[in-house]
């Protein structure tokens, strides 16, 4: 008698794309909740710029712009390993993550900057609510980067391991979707805090 062939094995979840859509959401939510309390003490202290920012404290836009549009290469670069990884093209997809890297260290770097640029001191005289405002949302930002590095390392160990193959590309595409988060938590950080002050 002939038996049946061995059922096809069932389709495996995608957990982690799943639960890196769930942190983005979350994520989403904890910068609108950062910018929404930001606007609203801005508002408060008076809503111009003269009346919200200390005396002597400038912006230093060309390091904001930067800032920006690496984080934009950085998206770009990141679909590029996915695409890379899609294609078997996986010399690309090296390339890109150490890319990837790069632009993040690079953003990290002009975050730094901009602190230092700026001189904002945590212990600023009573009533001056600004220092704490831009620190915590820039600050959360800034964690949220370091994690997209860790991420990141991540993704490029198992990638040279790999668990990336062309069928497979769970890890690369979840990663891109973080990154993807994270360009539009800077955009929308920088117009706020950077541009509108």
């Amino acid at each position: 008698m002939l038996a049946l062939p061995p059922a096809p094995a069932p389709p495996r979840p995608r957990l982690l794309l799943v639960g890196t859509a769930l942190v983005c959401a979350a994520g989403s939510m904890l910068f609108t909740g950062l910018l929404a309390i930001y606007l609203q003490a801005r508002e408060t202290a008076g809503g111009t710029t003269a009346a919200w920012f200390p005396r002597g404290v400038q912006v230093p836009e060309i390091a904001a712009n930067i800032l920006v549009i690496t984080m934009i290469g950085a998206v770009i670069v990141a679909s590029w390993a996915v695409y890379a990884v899609r294609r078997g093209a996986r010399t690309d997809a090296y390339v890109a993550l150490a890319a990837l890297a790069i632009f993040g260290i690079a953003v990290l770097n002009a975050q730094v900057y901009i602190w230092r640029q700026m001189k904002v001191g945590l212990l600023k005289p009573a009533g001056q609510p600004f220092p704490l405002y831009f620190y915590s949302t820039t600050g959360t930002l800034f964690a949220a980067l370091l994690t997209g590095i860790v991420f990141t390392a991540v993704v490029v160990f198992r990638t040279l391991g790999g668990h990336s193959t062309p069928k497979d590309s769970e890890g690369l595409m979840a990663l891109t979707l973080y990154w993807y988060f994270l360009a539009a938590a800077t955009v929308a950080v920088w117009f706020v805090v950077y541009v509108n002050k």
